[in-house]
């Protein structure tokens, strides 16, 4: 038996005024999709914006629905609703953050373990690294350089053999 350890780096930021104004933008940008989330029984509220190598920005917010779990998340509707209006074209970017009514949010919110592995699939589809920047509404914000860092094991289904 052999031991193996992960480690994940990113980098953390104070606030969002320390970003580059290309970051900062997209940060804005996933803001105003958590501003039409429909989230009528959490009332937590994600945007998600994704920044595309054409250099088009897709947004999406989260959607839930009364017959739970049918709902779907921010990160998952933006990156489904890019490869549909731009297939074949990579994910450079993706921003997330979140808010409430109930409570400011103010760490960064990172992304439940199913859109992890849809993140992983088209990182591996891509064979280029998503970059993800993580935010709440005030409070630090931390980048991330690849998705591999957050989900070292996923699944691909490529990579079995028969």
């Amino acid at each position: 038996m052999k031991k193996i350890e992960f480690n994940t780096t990113f980098s953390e930021y104070n606030s969002t005024e320390e970003l580059t104004q290309d970051d900062k933008e997209l940060v804005q940008r996933a803001r105003e999709a958590a501003n039409v989330a429909y989230a009528p029984y959490s009332n937590f509220h994600v945007g998600a914006a994704i920044l595309l190598e054409n250099g088009e920005v897709v947004i999406g917010s989260n959607q839930e629905n009364a017959a739970y779990p049918s709902g779907l998340c921010a990160e998952r509707v933006a990156i489904f609703s890019a490869s549909t209006q731009f297939p074949g074209v990579a994910v450079k970017t993706l921003a997330i953050t979140a808010k409430s009514g109930n409570f400011i949010i103010d760490a960064p919110i990172p992304p439940c373990g199913s859109c992890r592995q849809v993140l992983s699939e088209y990182e591996h589809m891509y064979k280029k690294p998503i970059r993800i920047i993580l935010s709440g509404e005030t409070g630090k914000v931390l980048i991330i350089d690849k998705v591999e860092d957050i989900l070292p094991l996923s699944f691909k289904s490529g990579d079995l053999k028969k």
